[in-house]
This record gives C-alpha cells, structure tokens and sequence, in this order.
C-alpha cells in the first residue's frame, strides 16, 4: 500500500487566478481541436488523392503496356524521331504498336494517305514511288502475324525496305494501291541498340 502524500498549498504572494471564462475555454479547445485535424487530416487526404492518382496511372500504363496488337492513334513524337516514322498531316486509320526486348525495338505503324501524303512519307525516307516493287511484300510472316496483317496476292501491294547502318532503324514498307486515291502505308520500323 503506497501512503498518500499530502497536497501543497498554493504559495500566499501569487494571487489566485479566477476560473477560466466558459468561451474562452471552447474557443481554444476548439483551436486545439482544428490544429489537430489540419495535422492529420490534410497529409491523410493528400496520402489518399494521390494513392488513388498513382493507382489509376498505373492501370493506364499497364493497358498501354500489354496491347498485344495495334492500338488506333498515332505514335508519340519520341517513336517517330526515334523509328523515322514520319507520319503526314492529313493521315486517316492511323494505328502502331512497340515491341521492346534486349536485341531489337520494332515499331509497326499503319495509316492512310493521300496521293501528295504518300509522296511526302516515301521523301522522309530517302524514295520516291519508283522505289516501291509490285508485289514485293517486305514485311515478313512474323511481324503481319504480331499485327494481323494479311497482304495477300493478288492486289495492289508495292513494297520496298530501307536498310541503314546500326544503331539507325530499317523500315520495311507496303503499300496498298488498291484505291489509288487514299493509299494505305503499312511500315516495320527496327533497330538494334
């Protein structure tokens, strides 16, 4: 059993203090009361906005990341400088995919164009339409299955590959003139880092 110990007077020079005003003693454990939730709650609600955010960019980029086939859009303007994928202004149905492994980045692009819109791709990669074979399919099995392309013979298919030196990308090329009007432009573009 522990002894009590007696309480100690309050010394007789301080003056004693009157009780504490009834609102004042609200406003400050109010105060008190809002310090505390702004500490904890305004982190807690930052913590929570930006879990979600981080969430929802993460489903983003795993859509993104496991297409397994051509998505509708354009490339971004990094994969067309870094593939020479130089894609005109007007083009129609455009679509592309990237495959990335330790030996070789492909970008598969597809879009339509016009006669001028045509003339001005095949520019950006050194040819002309003289360069295009009748009937010269340059992309392989692998890549039209990856895609789902089917260049089948009969038509209108030309094609041509331009090759350059490692680390710069080759592209392969066919192209659809069965309506001459709009051709369609389907490109493998690989390099090897």
């Amino acid at each position: 059993m522990t002894a009590s110990l007696p309480r100690q007077a309050a010394p007789p020079d301080e003056p004693r203090q009157p009780p504490e005003d009834p609102r004042r003693k609200f406003r400050r454990r109010a105060l008190t009361l809002l310090i505390i939730v702004l500490l904890i709650g305004v982190p807690a609600g930052y913590l929570v906005i930006s879990a979600n955010q981080s969430r929802d960019s993460g489903k983003q980029k795993e859509e993104k990341y496991s297409a397994t086939g051509l998505t509708a859009g354009w490339p971004s303007k990094v994969q067309r400088r870094l593939y020479q994928v130089e894609i005109p202004h007007p083009a129609a149905k455009v679509a592309f995919y990237e495959t990335n492994n330790w030996k070789t980045s492909r970008l598969y692009a597809q879009f339509q164009l016009t006669n001028d819109g045509l003339d001005t791709f095949l520019a950006s990669l050194g040819a002309d339409r003289r360069s295009l074979t009748k009937d010269h399919i340059t992309i392989g099995a692998r890549d039209q299955k990856i895609t789902g392309w089917k260049f089948s013979v009969p038509g209108q298919w030309w094609g041509f590959t331009r090759k350059q030196k490692d680390p710069a990308p080759t592209q392969d090329v066919v192209v659809n003139l069965d309506n001459p009007t709009f051709p369609m432009v389907y490109v493998v573009s690989r390099t090897v880092p």
